[in-house]
């Protein structure tokens, strides 16, 4: 809708967020890094679940795991300083119930609001304490016995954390920006008549936003209510709308014919192990597409240790044996220095140059790396982000790897394959085939969704003699039995990993956090060298932490999921992850693929905190049946749905707006019937319902 502004027509949906109110250069800029920059940024920004503070529960009929609201006068107050700093505070109400609310941060004036006989009124979600139920630090407001003390009268919005700024700031200005919402008219790009019964897209946002007294909780909270509806298949739509007009540029693009096979073969035969069927199957898939004119796009995915990097290092013979180069990249150092020496060891002694080029390669020997790959010394070059920088000119690019791909963003995959961008003489631009790899395999019905761009190759079988890894699941109570595990298991030189969900305590959510799960298990096993990897640090001092455990010198590993993508080490015949109950099925999958890389029996240990739900129980079901990474992708599509609660995210899946492939994958055979319409009727809408809702992602096929 456009409007007048000084004289110059303002589309309002593109208006800057620094339009609102309260938004200085300082918020915009926080804003900006999540990605909201416009009045439409706010208004997609959804919520990822409801608080109902509608009603009271007495305390009595607290259930432990059921989030609620609860109000009661202070029976006492206890800070504690035994170990670290805490506030406990009971509060009671007419059913005789008792409920502590516990902080582990606080302020004095904190402390000074809970006088006994003080009214309280506050919501979270209930858990077993030493002294009956407890909420760990609480929502909560004082009240005035001659106070207003009416209850809300819709569902509060939860919207994903914005770092700098706090949540009530983030719920205001996004109601700014829906008070700006234009007419209906305006605002609709869906015909009605795809609409198919949906609500328009303002009365969705509304709904979604500002639930109505009367909306139904259940279908809200389960993200299956017709408003969520109109938003996933506006977030579906612009997906299937882009695939086309991306076939259409694929003609212009040639890519250089990779026939010659010899160099591969030869390496095949050198190799100390066989291929399995499932390698031999995918590489001939590869071999037949880099010996087309046309660009190879690829993905292969299989489990950790089905033999991707294998299938890798021979399609990348097929570019060294005509004089062409390959590139490997790796989100990480670690993992991709596990590439540069499985590379080195099977190439070198065929007379093939590997380079390495990483952030700490610096001074004379990055120079020389440089020059190297420019003048097409090196044959092939591994490396991280750095192999993207605008320094980096390669001689003669043929193919380009990205291992664990979806931890790349478009633009640094774009900027990985122009590297090879060049001319062929008839006007078509050459770029080089790639091939993409994820150990999060994608459950097959979603697969032609998700990559519908993509050929999509699967090693869905393991290399014989591997042990497949024992998983059990534990209460939380036993833990103490845990940690003597882990003393045996070091004591006879084995290592373990101990991961948590969380860094710190959280103020809103009951997880052993990694930085007290370090402290605690070092006062516990001072015989052991425990190291922390979390994501704040600083990226020499995880490498270093990693590097050291990698070569022994740590026993036991306390991480957060950073290490869910991470280097090989077979000493490592233990892992405990901790909250399992809170991780989806792909990442605890990926998680435990982190052991059972050895000859050692291994085990991986599932600790969770009761009562479960039941989604959680099926999950933890699922992985002590299975380790088959392809089965459980088809599990998790069946068990998961949004307001899981730590909204974890189906790893390795295009990444869409406000749509989510494993929850709203019932919706995409509508999808696909109204993108069809909308192209054959009105190819100027299709490019405003991309514009909208992907704007410059719609590159991804080229990336």
């Amino acid at each position: 809708m456009p409007i007048r502004k000084g004289g110059v027509s303002v589309d309002l949906q593109q208006q800057p967020i620094s339009a609102l109110k309260g938004v200085g250069p300082r918020v915009a800029e926080k804003l900006a890094a999540r990605g909201l920059a416009t009045l439409q940024d706010l208004w997609l920004q959804l919520p990822r679940q409801y608080e109902d503070r509608t009603a009271l529960t007495p305390i009595g009929l607290l259930k432990p795991g059921v989030a609620a609201q609860v109000e009661g006068r202070v029976e006492a107050v206890e800070r504690g300083f035994r170990y670290r700093p805490m506030l406990r505070v009971a509060i009671g109400d007419d059913s005789h119930g008792t409920l502590v609310l516990r902080f582990f941060q606080f302020r004095a004036a904190q402390v000074a609001q809970f006088q006994v006989g003080a009214r309280v009124r506050c919501y979270g979600t209930p858990r077993p304490g030493k002294q009956g139920l407890e909420i760990v630090h609480p929502s909560y407001r004082l009240i005035d016995d001659g106070g207003d003390d009416a209850l809300g009268s819709s569902l509060d919005p939860v919207y994903p954390a914005i770092e700098g700024l706090g949540p009530v700031s983030l719920r205001r200005l996004i109601a700014q920006a829906l008070d700006r919402l234009p007419a209906e008219e305006a605002l609709e790009l869906l015909p009605r008549q795809l609409r198919d019964g949906l609500p328009s897209l303002r009365e969705a946002l509304l709904t979604v936003h500002r639930p109505p007294q009367d909306a139904d909780v259940a279908l809200l909270l389960a993200g299956r209510h017709p408003a969520q509806g109109r938003l996933a298949v506006g977030g579906l739509l612009p997906h299937h709308l882009g695939l086309p007009r991306r076939g259409l540029a694929h003609p212009g693009h040639a890519a250089p014919v990779l026939r010659a096979t010899a160099l591969a073969d030869t390496l095949r035969q050198r190799l100390p192990f066989a291929l399995t069927g499932a390698q031999q199957r995918v590489f001939e898939q590869i071999r037949a597409d880099l010996a087309r004119p046309h660009p190879m796009l690829r993905l292969v995915q299989g489990d950790v240790g089905s033999g991707k990097t294998v299938v890798a290092a021979l399609a990348a013979m097929c570019a060294v044996e005509v004089g062409q180069e390959a590139a490997l990249l790796a989100p990480t150092e670690l993992l991709a220095e596990q590439h540069l020496n499985n590379l080195r060891g099977w190439f070198e002694p065929m007379g093939v140059r590997v380079a390495w080029l990483a952030g700490k390669v610096t001074g004379k020997a990055r120079a020389k790396v440089l020059e190297e790959v420019a003048s097409g010394e090196a044959q092939v070059v591994v490396g991280t982000h750095a192999l993207m920088q605008e320094g980096v000119a390669f001689h003669d690019l043929a193919l380009a790897i990205v291992d664990e791909q979806h931890r790349f963003g478009v633009h640094q995959r774009l900027a990985l394959r122009d590297k090879g961008t060049g001319g062929n003489g008839n006007g078509d631009a050459i770029v080089p085939h790639q091939l993409v790899m994820t150990a999060t395999p994608i459950p097959r019905t979603l697969a032609m969704a998700a990559y519908a761009d993509l050929d999509v190759s699967a090693i869905d079988e393991l290399p014989p003699g591997r042990t497949p890894v024992q998983t059990v699941a534990l209460s939380a109570e036993r833990r103490p039995e845990l940690v003597e595990r882990i003393r045996k298991a070091c004591a006879e030189g084995r290592q373990a990993y101990w991961v948590c969900t969380l860094i710190d305590d959280s103020d809103e959510v009951v997880a052993q956090a990694a930085q007290s799960t370090f402290e605690d298990l070092c006062k516990r096993l001072p015989e052991v060298r425990v190291g922390l990897v979390h994501g704040r640090m600083k990226a020499a001092e995880k490498q270093a932490t990693m590097r050291a455990f990698k070569d022994g010198a740590i026993g036991l590993l306390v991480a957060t999921t950073v290490i869910e993508v991470g280097v090989d080490v077979p000493n490592a015949s233990l892992m405990v992850i901790e909250n399992a109950e809170r991780l989806g099925l792909a990442q605890l999958h990926q998680l435990r693929g982190r052991v059972g890389r050895g000859s050692a029996a291994s085990s991986c240990v599932l600790l969770y905190q009761a009562p479960l739900s039941q989604m959680a129980r099926q999950r933890l079901e699922t992985m002590r049946e299975t380790n088959d990474g392809f089965v459980i992708a088809e599990k998790d599509l069946e068990l998961r749905g949004p307001g899981e609660l730590l909204g974890t995210r189906q790893t390795g899946l295009a990444q869409f707006r406000v749509a989510d492939l494993a929850r709203d994958a019932d919706l995409l055979p509508q999808v696909h019937e109204k993108g069809g319409e909308v192209l054959r009727e009105s190819p100027d809408l299709a490019e405003r319902i991309v514009a909208r809702w992907v704007g410059g992602a719609v590159r991804f096929a080229a990336a």
